[in-house]
């Protein structure tokens, strides 16, 4: 297939084939990733954590967010492992390193998930 940067789509039919084209990634990534699953099922959780908790509407905004932001970088770090994948399979210094900051960057989404979740729980306790 060649890219043709002439004939490209525009307008609402541009964000109709963006759309699909997500989709369709979201299909693979719920058929192919482990990882990915186990975060929908994070975030099915928290929906239902976050429905049940009396707490306001900015810090359940934050919950979803972070959980999101857990996800996004999951996405990120699975198109990498896709590209390394697809430029060859040998293993290669530079190859693993990729990889390896994706991962990275999951577990800092991680983090930053977690720190929310623990700051509003602990709001929501009234500890502080």
């Amino acid at each position: 297939m060649q890219f043709d940067n002439v004939n490209k789509p525009s307008g609402i039919n541009r964000v109709f084939l963006a759309f699909k084209n997500s989709q369709r990634a979201f299909k693979w990534l719920a058929k192919n990733e482990a990882a990915f699953k186990q975060e929908l099922l994070l975030l099915a959780l928290s929906l239902t954590i976050i429905s049940i908790w009396q707490i306001g509407i900015y810090e359940k905004v934050m919950l979803l967010i972070s959980v999101l932001f857990v996800i996004f970088a999951e996405i990120v770090n699975t198109a990498i492992e896709a590209t390394i994948d697809r430029v060859g399979l040998e293993i290669h210094p530079l190859s693993g390193l990729a990889k390896d900051l994706g991962s990275a960057a999951v577990l800092i989404a991680l983090l930053i998930c977690s720190v929310v979740w623990v700051a509003v729980f602990i709001n929501y306790i009234g500890y502080f």
